[in-house]
């Protein structure tokens, strides 16, 4: 390793020890206890977090407990993080794992499972069990980028390698958990997007970013996606104080998941005619309620769900939007 390496290692870790935020997925080695910290955050805040955390645990505090869990329990206490693919993930990782006889200690090993991607596999291996692996999240992907003057389209896999690979030598240190949290802390707190403070940073002599005044620039901003407009016209039919529903099978959005009958087609124009409106990712959809209200033969595969238990099928801001407006 060469001495920039550890100069580096050294002046950020001690940083670290003086300025890291106390935070309760910092205070164990259990990896499930960081596996359900990680998963959390992505897409989400810390601040938002930290209660979702404290209450998911509560009710699932190990893995054996998540895994006998049934579904509809596990998105009930998601719900309002959003992001609902990760739950279902969680659920199906947990029963793998306990199948398997709990964490593998291996990034390479943990990939296998449901939702561990590259990220979530190095998280937990480095910070549960010490694996020398470097971890790439938003805010260290910038970090590297302004620190080593590395304009690369990080979104492109083979680019990404690039900061992977800094981030991996970087890693490889008696304390690789330590190094890959202040990397990530560095980035949430000191080195933002917008406005850095550049003045607090312990690389702030060695950044390639401050010294050619690229930080407004670096890391290269990703192109934004093309967005489709969908109109769906879902079916509010009740029976008995229950309304129906069923599993997505043609819905680019909500895959899989429970969801009300009805017709669903991309188009060009928006509509100016619509009871709601609502954006996940690249979709822009507009709602056309239909209302019915008995039970119709013409459902098939339908699931019938109490109207106070539909959080627990579909906890959606989607679903709970249109359901209320369907109801009026």
């Amino acid at each position: 390793m060469n001495q920039e390496n550890r100069l580096d290692q050294s002046s950020l870790i001690s940083w670290y020890h003086d300025n890291h935020r106390d935070l309760p997925w910092r205070r164990t080695k259990n990896p499930y206890l960081i596996w359900i910290s990680e998963v959390m955050l992505q897409q989400t805040t810390v601040v938002a977090v930290l209660p979702y955390y404290d209450r998911f645990l509560k009710r699932f505090p190990d893995l054996k407990t998540l895994a006998n869990a049934d579904l509809e329990s596990v998105l009930e206490l998601w719900s309002g993080l959003g992001y609902y693919s990760r739950a279902r993930n969680l659920h199906k990782a947990a029963r793998a794992l306990l199948a398997e006889g709990g964490f593998p200690k291996t990034a390479a090993e943990l990939e296998k499972f449901p939702g561990f991607g590259p990220y979530t596999s190095r998280a937990v291996s480095t910070f549960a069990y010490q694996e020398k692996v470097g971890v790439l999240d938003g805010n260290v992907i910038r970090v590297l980028c302004r620190r080593f003057g590395l304009p690369v389209r990080h979104w492109l896999p083979k680019e990404r390698n690039t900061l992977q690979i800094k981030a991996d030598q970087l890693a490889q240190t008696e304390t690789p958990d330590l190094l890959n949290q202040a990397m990530m802390e560095l980035g949430a707190t000191i080195c933002t997007p917008t406005s850095p403070a550049c003045l607090l940073c312990p690389w702030t002599s060695r950044c390639l970013a401050r010294q050619e005044s690229k930080t407004t620039e670096w890391p290269l901003k990703k192109p934004k996606m093309n967005f489709e407009t969908w109109v769906w016209q879902p079916e509010i039919s009740i029976y008995k104080n229950q309304v129906a529903f069923v599993q997505n099978e043609k819905m680019p959005f909500l895959k899989g998941q429970w969801v009300f009958p009805g017709v669903i087609k991309k188009v060009k124009v928006k509509p100016k005619n619509f009871d709601v409106k609502h954006g996940i990712t690249r979709f822009d959809i507009f709602i056309q309620i239909k209302k019915k209200t008995r039970r119709s033969n013409q459902i098939k595969s339908v699931k019938w769900v109490a109207l106070d238990q539909v959080k627990r099928i579909n906890p959606t801001t989607l679903i709970q939007k249109i359901l209320q407006q369907g109801l009026k």
